[in-house]
């Protein structure tokens, strides 16, 4: 089995925006406005032509079987509104993904997106991922470190205001994925600087702290490829030798995997040098942030699958690893909703 453990619900019937621009106007007038939950009415034919058209026909035509599947990244926007806009929307959002896995369920597995808000403790994220996990199968979420939409006004994901979030992590045995959400702030891109400064400043966090001695089995999985993590090995090895920290094998790489979401060869090529086999989870974020074809190549740039195939000397044992194997240890709850 080739499992996929980073896709995003990025093809939504237009029902979906049509809520959310509701919220905004409800804001725009009032910033504090509360609301209601309401709607969100899509039927089950709308929800199997979005996914059929999209997402199930580039797995078929790549050979992957099973996506680990959550909200839109981009969408989540945890910037927006209030902690009841975030709650609402979370909630809404989570609900259409149990519904697509529901009605795929040989194909997706559904992630979580957290009702993160600015100036709100991460614990009270708390609910939604135990009623997500325990009442809707969910096996694990996504994970922001700013949800100010990259101005950087929360506190690290090593602070003890997270500590809440890794004890029930811990406790229900799912990992999370660091993914912050859209950029409201011109100086970056979402996708091109955003997305990977954060992965990288999330790792920088986590593992420059006591998180990992606090919680020997919390999981974090870095997506896009760690970020400029890889890259940038021997500077994080420096810099934990020299201010006094066990090395990364002792003190990251027993918590941390990193996907494999980077879009050409040499990039694919370079995290399998520089990080271990078994840290390593197939990933392609498809259909998402990079949706076109290279013409170096002729193939699209997030067929990630050809980029693990292309990576000479693997052995069948290592490629089962990174394809299946490692997902399964990760979602611990994942083998068994397989079998089921």
């Amino acid at each position: 089995m080739i499992i996929d453990c980073h896709g995003h619900y990025t093809t939504t019937p237009p029902q979906v925006g049509e809520y959310r621009e509701q919220q905004k106007a409800a804001l725009a007038t009032n910033p504090d406005h509360v609301g209601e939950k309401g709607s969100i009415v899509i039927s089950d034919d709308e929800i199997r032509q979005s996914i059929e058209n999209n997402q199930l026909r580039l797995q078929r035509e790549r050979g992957t079987d099973l996506t680990i599947f959550s909200p839109r990244a981009s969408w989540m926007g945890h910037h927006i509104g209030n902690q009841h806009t975030s709650r609402f929307w979370s909630e809404h959002q989570n609900e259409l993904i149990y519904r697509v896995c529901e009605l795929f369920p040989q194909n997706f597995a559904p992630v979580a997106q957290l009702p993160q808000s600015p100036g709100v403790a991460p614990k009270e994220s708390i609910p939604e991922l135990l009623r997500c996990v325990n009442e809707l199968g969910f096996l694990g979420c996504n994970l922001s470190p700013d949800t100010s939409g990259g101005y950087w006004q929360d506190e690290s994901l090593a602070d003890r205001s997270f500590y809440p979030v890794y004890e029930t992590l811990v406790e229900l045995d799912v990992p999370a994925m660091i993914h912050v959400s859209a950029a409201c702030n011109s100086s970056f891109h979402t996708t091109g600087s955003h997305y990977l400064g954060a992965d990288t400043t999330a790792f920088q966090q986590l593992v420059m702290s006591d998180v990992f001695k606090d919680f020997p089995t919390l999981k974090i999985i870095i997506p896009h490829g760690g970020g400029a993590v890889p890259y940038h090995w021997g500077r994080f090895r420096g810099l934990m030798q020299d201010q006094g920290f066990a090395p990364l094998q002792e003190s990251a790489l027993k918590n941390i995997y990193f996907d494999t979401c980077v879009y050409h060869q040499r990039g694919i090529d370079l995290l399998l040098d520089i990080i271990p086999v078994d840290n390593i989870l197939f990933a392609s974020e498809m259909i998402g942030a990079v949706r076109g074809i290279d013409p170096e190549s002729g193939h699209y740039y997030d067929d990630t699958k050809r980029y693990i195939d292309g990576y000479p000397g693997l052995s069948p044992e290592d490629r089962q690893k990174i394809f299946e194997g490692n997902a399964l240890k990760v979602f611990n709850r994942l083998e068994a909703r397989v079998k089921k």
